[in-house]
């Protein structure tokens, strides 16, 4: 495939509460969904008869419009000839909208295509919502009645992680403290009031050693990306974003190892970042600012460890030292990260992407990366047992 894709248009809305407001009527998904993408729409300078296809992100159980993407294709009025198709991918979902809608680009199959995710869940019951996050978790036949959801699980790699490497908690704390620092200048971000060391150490635990600061809450989001091709992009006279690489590699497990395995190690992350880069013919040195999917404080170090940013060990001290802020030396999740900008699970990839093309476009504002050039957007599947990696380059 000689083609190349290009984002050239994104819109979203800030992450946060959207079923539940003061005063008025709360809206739909569908009608949040509508709004991202005429936002995407008019940033690309297009209309709706030329897109060829769209791809939306699964919408979570909790939605109760059967069909979605159909039903949200038809809201918009669009007549498509590439494909219309709802994409599932557990915290990878967002991801493989956006992989499927730049592929349908690459393979000459279309030259304009949406992807969009519409995701809410803070309406969503406690009882239920938890019984859905134990479901998801191993197998429901026998880790499922022991009553342990995802966030469990990446707390037992934080207990590990400390242990192992003999840390003090507020080491990895710090990188709650740094993703409120980015949120706060970030108009999408769910949490922007600043917090601080202390804060976080206080606050009431969740998941031994993990407390209130360090896990995400719940949220209500909707984004919205336009995909073309590279001529097109040039065309239309428009900053766009070029998608140079793609990577992704799946173990063939599901969140719990049926073989001895070391839980601190992401290695698929590492491969597919590998094979993301290899596409792109960079090096991870020539990176200008990665995004990763981290619900965790835990996850955003061991992902930043996996993909050689830093040596095993060495993440969690190195944001302390300060070394991911946006003006460090490896910015990492300079949007808040799913802790401080909001984690709508089947919408966050997306809100990444639109991170990394602010950034690589010169348009993050206060939180704008020196000279980025080159972003890395990583999504990932469940735990640590899947990745997909994308390679962007931002283009005037």
């Amino acid at each position: 495939m000689n083609r190349r894709a290009a984002i050239l248009g994104w819109g979203a809305v800030p992450v946060g509460t959207h079923q539940k407001r003061a005063s008025g009527d709360a809206p739909l998904e569908h009608e949040l969904g509508v709004d991202v993408v005429l936002d995407a729409m008019a940033a690309a300078g297009l209309g709706r008869e030329d897109l060829d296809g769209v791809v939306v992100a699964h919408p979570g159980d909790h939605t109760r419009q059967g069909y979605f993407h159909t039903f949200l294709t038809a809201y918009l009025g669009i007549r498509a000839r590439s494909t219309v198709v709802q994409v599932l991918g557990n915290g990878m979902t967002g991801g493989h909208a956006f992989d499927t809608a730049v592929h349908r680009v690459e393979s000459g199959d279309a030259r304009c295509m949406l992807a969009v995710g519409v995701h809410f869940e803070t309406g969503v019951p406690t009882v239920r919502h938890l019984d859905y996050s134990i479901r998801l978790t191993g197998d429901v036949d026998f880790q499922s009645p022991f009553g342990a959801v995802p966030i469990a699980w990446y707390a037992m790699d934080a207990q590990r992680y400390l242990h192992e490497h003999r840390m003090p908690r507020a080491t990895l704390a710090s990188v709650a403290v740094k993703n409120r620092a980015h949120a706060a200048l970030n108009p999408l971000a769910q949490y922007r009031t600043p917090i601080t060391l202390e804060d976080v150490l206080a606050a009431r635990p969740i998941v031994e050693p993990l407390g209130l600061l360090e896990v995400p809450g719940r949220a209500d989001g909707a984004a919205a990306l336009v995909i073309v091709d590279e001529d097109l992009a040039r065309a239309s006279g428009r900053p766009h974003v070029l998608v140079r690489g793609r990577g992704f590699e799946h173990e063939g497990l599901h969140q719990i190892a049926d073989r001895r395995a070391d839980a601190l190690d992401y290695g698929t992350l590492r491969i597919a970042a590998g094979r993301a880069l290899e596409a792109a013919g960079l090096a991870l040195g020539d990176v200008s600012t990665f995004e990763l999917y981290a619900p965790c404080t835990i996850v955003e170090v061991l992902a930043s460890e996996a993909l050689g940013l830093f040596a095993r060990g060495r993440g969690a001290p190195a944001t302390e030292a300060g070394e991911t802020r946006f003006d460090g030396r490896v910015p990492v999740n300079t949007c808040g990260g799913a802790l401080s900008r909001g984690h709508p699970p089947e919408v966050t990839p997306l809100y990444d992407v639109i991170e990394a093309v602010q950034q690589v476009t010169g348009t993050a504002g206060a939180r704008q990366v020196r000279d980025a050039r080159i972003a890395l957007t990583v999504s990932e599947l469940g735990k640590y047992n899947a990745a997909l990696v994308h390679v962007l380059e931002g283009r005037s």
